[in-house]
C-alpha cells in the first residue's frame, strides 16, 4: 500500500447496510446459503459469500418488500427485473436472537439510502 502524503484527503465510504449469512434465492431455487447484502453508496448489492457479485443497482431502482406469507426474517427484493428472497438471520439460533428484525433493518436502510424517512 503506497504511504500517504500529510494533507491528502481520505475519503470513506459508509456502508448503510451489511448483513451476511444470507440466503438468497431466485425463483425458489437458492442462489447462495451465506450470501452478503450490501447497501453501500446508494447501491445494493447481493454477494456470493465468496465476495462475487450476484445482483446490484441503484438502491432508486430496487423494489423491497416483506413477504405477507411468512413468519421468518425474510424480504423480497426486485433488483435489475429479476426477483429475489433474502433470507437474514438464518446462521444459527444465537445470531437470530441477538439481531432479530434484520429484513425490517434491510428495508429501512433502503428507505433511507433514498432518501425516505423509515417507516415507525
Amino acid at each position: 500500500m503506497p504511504a500517504r502524503q500529510s494533507g491528502e484527503a481520505v475519503t470513506v465510504a459508509d456502508t448503510e447496510f451489511n448483513a451476511r449469512g444470507v440466503r438468497i434465492e431466485r425463483f425458489l431455487r437458492s442462489v447462495t446459503h451465506a450470501g452478503q447484502v450490501l447497501i453501500k453508496d446508494g447501491r445494493l448489492q447481493l454477494l456470493t459469500s465468496y465476495g462475487r457479485e450476484i445482483d446490484s443497482a441503484p438502491v432508486q431502482s430496487v423494489h423491497a418488500s416483506r413477504p405477507w406469507f411468512t413468519d421468518g426474517d425474510q424480504a423480497l427484493a426486485t433488483v435489475n427485473g429479476t426477483r429475489y428472497r433474502l433470507t437474514l438471520g438464518q446462521r444459527d439460533a444465537a445470531a437470530k436472537a441477538a439481531a432479530p428484525g434484520a429484513a425490517n433493518r434491510l428495508l429501512d436502510a433502503i428507505r433511507s439510502a433514498r432518501g425516505h424517512s423509515p417507516k415507525g
